[in-house]
């Protein structure tokens, strides 16, 4: 019950800055964990990390993610999907080579997290090298803007960001209790409910458990945000997330806003690394030197 855990968030293309911030955990050969989760392109960012290829995700979002083949609004108003996450995954494989020797080589658990598109609920998925593109595409697969979601198990699964955005409960759950978060929006941030909840409901109407659970999602986002200010008396949290002018949204592909975002995840890495760490909330978060 004293596992050391990395959780890293999603959020599309903002996941740039947590790029950012583990690649300047691997400059400094930085690994300390047993278990590390992933949600969406937080997940994306671990395999990186994993493989030990500094650069791998930045080099995915950058040139890949912002190209037109991956997300094309007038495709989606033809009938089609407008984000091809396949496409992306497999094209990433194909350009970026992941090195599975290095990847084999980490004897913790990689987890990510999926929603179970009949039930609403999170799915905690152990990541090998057999499910793992099945895995990548079903933590990433966004409903409404995607014709078809992966299934694994005989179940049909969803972006893990709708039920489980950030899983530190979950860490906990499983005995983690030294944990370094990585948000993908500054300290201070709050989901608010969808504003359009009826509209909602009615694009779901022949999924009804995921529409609740994108209802209640910023119950359980603040949730987990909550637990990280005021977490249990055992649990030690080290907490990055970006600076408060970090400028790049869900679908921002604007090269020197995503390369500033880089920049700032990669310095808020270092300052980790050497244990200075700014605080970014009056709670008391303890955050200690990684």
């Amino acid at each position: 019950m004293n596992q050391t855990a990395l959780i890293v968030e999603g959020g599309a293309m903002r996941g740039i800055f947590a790029s950012g911030v583990l690649d300047a955990f691997l400059e400094s050969r930085h690994n300390p964990f047993d278990l590390v989760i992933g949600v969406s392109a937080g997940a994306a960012n671990l395999l990186g990390y994993l493989s030990q290829q500094r650069r791998r995700s930045y080099h995915i979002i950058t040139e890949l993610a912002s190209s037109g083949r991956f997300f094309d609004p007038l495709r989606f108003v033809r009938g089609g999907d407008l984000v091809d996450v396949g496409w992306l995954w497999q094209a990433s494989f194909e350009r970026y080579p992941l090195d599975w020797d290095v990847f084999d080589r980490f004897s913790g658990e990689f987890c990510v997290v999926a929603t179970e598109v009949a039930s609403g609920e999170p799915r905690y998925i152990t990541v090998t090298p057999d499910n793992l593109l099945l895995a990548m595409q079903a933590t990433s697969a966004m409903p409404l803007v995607q014709h078809t979601t992966p299934v694994i198990n005989d179940e049909i699964l969803a972006d893990g960001g709708i039920s489980d955005s950030i899983p530190v409960i979950e860490a906990y759950r499983r005995g983690a209790r030294h944990l370094t978060v990585i948000l993908s929006e500054p300290w201070g941030y709050r989901l608010k409910a969808p504003r359009f909840s009826w509209l909602l409901k009615q694009m779901l109407t022949t999924e009804p458990a995921l529409a609740c659970a994108l209802l209640r999602r910023e119950q359980c986002y603040n949730q987990a945000l909550d637990f990280i200010a005021h977490p249990p008396a055992d649990c030690h949290i080290e907490l990055i997330a970006p600076p408060a002018d970090f400028a790049v949204a869900r679908f921002t592909r604007d090269r020197h806003r995503l390369e500033t975002g880089y920049l700032q995840g990669y310095w808020r890495g270092r300052q980790a690394l050497l244990g200075d760490t700014p605080l970014y909330s009056a709670h008391p978060v303890h955050l200690a030197p990684a």
